[in-house]
């Protein structure tokens, strides 16, 4: 039976924060509020706990679910390398809506699903969601809901859609602004080798963060959309 902690009442804040992280260290799953829209959460070392998040999605291993962490500083144990415009992007829009795909580091020992060596990383707003990642550590989250329904905006949303399949609901309210995450890829901005880097940083998913913010920081690093002709093809 899932419990729904109301967080906006500081006794249930403190009692579904305590839920919360024992269901984590079970390998449970929980949703969480976060800047965007409510999330899936599991922990992101287990892998057992991941491919329950993507089984009660209804998302295969091909749909690797993005990390969430507490701090800018903890993309570096995450990712092989952190190029300069990438530490640019994360210090303009982190905690927000930016998701940022680099190579992972190879030394991590983990399963987020079929991810050829990159991880998609991102630090949220919100109360809630950075004071239970300070003491979970970085957590596989994914939108709250199933594969093909609209994202959860509410922790009752994510409830009607997740059911049982989800240990505690942390619920604070209806979400900001209901849009996802922007996601860019980085990820050819990190030497392969002694191979140079050419490439830029490409938009994979249009979202919170305006293209014309992102160009606002990167410049001519950040790759032109692409046309509807080389989309259809």
């Amino acid at each position: 039976m899932s419990s729904i902690f109301d967080c906006g009442d500081e006794a249930q804040l403190l009692a579904g924060m305590r839920h919360a992280r024992q269901a984590i260290s079970r390998g449970e799953l929980i949703v969480m509020p976060t800047d965007t829209v409510y999330g899936v959460a599991a922990d992101a070392f287990s892998p057992t706990a991941v491919q329950r998040l993507l089984d009660a999605k209804g998302r295969g291993r091909n749909q690797p679910p993005p990390v969430l962490v507490g701090s800018k500083e903890v993309v570096h144990a995450l990712a092989e390398s952190v190029p300069e415009p990438v530490q640019r992007l994360i210090d303009a829009f982190w905690p927000g809506g930016l998701t940022i795909v680099l190579p992972a580091q190879p030394s991590l020992v983990w399963d987020l699903g079929d991810t050829e060596g990159t991880v998609a990383i991102r630090m949220p707003e919100g109360r809630v969601a950075l004071e239970l990642l300070a003491e979970t550590g970085p957590l596989a989250v994914s939108s709250a809901n199933l594969t093909g329904r609209d994202a959860a905006i509410s922790a009752l949303d994510a409830e009607r859609m997740l059911g049982d399949s989800v240990s505690v609901y942390l619920a604070d309210g209806l979400s900001r602004d209901g849009i996802a995450s922007t996601i860019v890829d980085a990820t050819s901005l990190v030497p392969r080798g002694a191979e140079p880097t050419t490439g830029g940083v490409r938009i994979l998913r249009d979202g919170a963060v305006s293209r014309e913010r992102l160009a606002e920081v990167l410049g001519d690093l950040l790759e032109p959309a692409e046309s509807a002709a080389d989309a259809e093809s």
